[in-house]
């Protein structure tokens, strides 16, 4: 009886965390989807400009990131270390969204400066949500179980923020590269905006549960360099960061080229363009459906063998995207895409938990935000990454500035496959390789629970005692 109470508050616990991951997902998604295409087709702003804006942006995530994971480690309130930065963040996020869709349309040089301001203004708002509610992850779900559990309905919720930021919007805007669709891009942001802030308030009021035990960790928490230094020389993280930094390779691309994918390889028409939302629409769908099976593939086989295996599978579910033409046979296409993608979806969340737990053990302070921190400026890195291959790509192909109607230009369909598999493939094969190398394997991590168990009883047994 008291497991069955037990198991109903934690996936109570779990569905009120990954409401927050919902709203989340639709903010990185309008980002990851629809900026590149509307400053590149809607504006007009050269590639070489959008890719110096977006190098920029990496400068300075390559501080604001990992300082603002030591800040949170070493806040103190009576909110706790996280929910505090998540409630600040809330209303300029909001804002943010929609401002990056009003540039100044009548001068590129201004919409180019503009672009600059807001990425980075994004970054600020964005990092200090996404990365003080991913941090209260590993911190409420405890060991291997509970955390496929929870990340499997976080994942679930992913889906859905997935599908109503790749379906709407396009409902919304129309064809997503016609110049003539300028102000229904702020209009669609303005709906996410409200949609997202949504869920965000809901994870605040229903989501957020710090625990007791770590509430004096703030006192033992590294400064900002040694924060920092502490997560670089730890062995099983810098594998992670690789593996990871592949993953996000892809789950950038894969957003960021499919519009273009969509119309100038599958030559879906103007009236259609909902079309295009559907097909990504059946990629999530499929992820929701498969998460179940890599949940049950992660407790038979561990994390390890599971991440490995989600990458393959990856690899192998994106090659047909090199052999297509026509939609009839982009759905299926797709839908199989999703195996690949929930699977390393499900694993991220769960190996770096197991990279915090082991790092606890040997400083004795539970770290996410510095974990945490890193991890997000290699997410925005693998951005800079994508628009750098692009980049290439397109100059290679000769379009540089839009053309709605490139055919003149030599490659551009052989250009955006290579886009949407090779560069994925070879990304995902190092991460393969990074993985294999990972050294948490099933055994240690079972020891690592145990240890990690220890501590937080003799944790919780101080704080009770004072």
């Amino acid at each position: 009886m008291m497991d069955k109470k037990r198991d109903s508050y934690s996936t109570k616990k779990a569905v009120g965390y990954g409401i927050g991951q919902f709203s989340d997902t639709i903010v990185i998604q309008m980002f990851n989807m629809y900026v590149f295409t509307f400053y590149f087709a809607v504006v007009g702003i050269d590639v070489d400009f959008i890719t110096i804006a977006f190098i920029i942006w990496s400068l300075w995530n390559s501080f604001n990131d990992p300082m603002m994971g030591a800040l949170s480690d070493r806040t103190k309130s009576r909110f706790g270390r996280r929910k505090p930065y998540i409630i600040l963040a809330l209303i300029p996020l909001c804002l943010i969204i929609v401002f990056l869709f009003t540039p100044p349309a009548s001068s590129l040089p201004l919409s180019f400066i503009y672009l600059i301001i807001m990425v980075i203004l994004f970054d600020i708002s964005y990092t200090t949500y996404d990365l003080n509610y991913a941090s209260l992850f590993p911190e409420m779900f405890k060991d291997l179980n509970e955390r496929s559990k929870a990340n499997a309905i976080k994942q679930i919720f992913t889906v859905l923020g997935l599908i109503v930021a790749s379906v709407i919007p396009p409902f919304l805007i129309g064809k997503l590269d016609d110049p003539n669709n300028f102000s229904n891009y702020s209009f669609a942001a303005i709906i996410m905006m409200i949609v997202m802030f949504i869920g965000v308030i809901l994870l605040i009021f229903f989501g957020i549960k710090e625990k007791k035990e770590f509430s004096k960790d703030y006192e033992t928490a590294p400064s900002f360099l040694n924060s920092l230094k502490i997560s670089i020389k730890n062995r099983s993280f810098r594998y992670f960061i690789v593996a990871n930094l592949a993953y996000w390779y892809v789950i950038g691309m894969l957003p960021m080229i499919v519009p273009l994918y969509g119309s100038f390889v599958l030559h879906i028409p103007e009236e259609e363009s909902m079309l295009l939302g559907l097909l990504l629409g059946f990629t999530f769908i499929s992820a929701a459906i498969f998460m179940i099976l890599w949940r049950f593939i992660a407790l038979k086989v561990g994390m390890k063998k599971g991440y490995m295996l989600s990458f393959a599978v990856f690899i192998i579910t994106l090659f047909p995207l090199t052999l297509i033409n026509s939609m009839e046979i982009a759905f299926l296409i797709f839908f199989l895409v999703g195996i690949g993608l929930s699977g390393a979806l499900l694993f991220g969340d769960i190996v770096l938990g197991a990279i915090i737990d082991q790092d606890e053990l040997l400083t004795k302070t539970r770290r996410e935000g510095g974990f945490y921190g890193i991890n997000a400026l290699i997410t925005k890195l693998s951005t800079i990454l994508v628009i750098l291959t692009i980049n290439l790509v397109f100059r290679t192909t000769g379009w540089k500035v839009f053309s709605l109607d490139p055919t003149g230009i030599l490659g551009v369909e052989i250009g955006l496959k290579i886009l949407i598999f090779v560069f994925p493939a070879i990304a995902l094969g190092i991460g393969i390789i990074a993985i294999l190398k990972f050294p948490i394997n099933k055994e240690k991590y079972e020891q690592i629970k145990i240890d990690i168990e220890t501590l937080h009883n003799e944790k919780r047994n101080k704080i009770n005692s004072n």
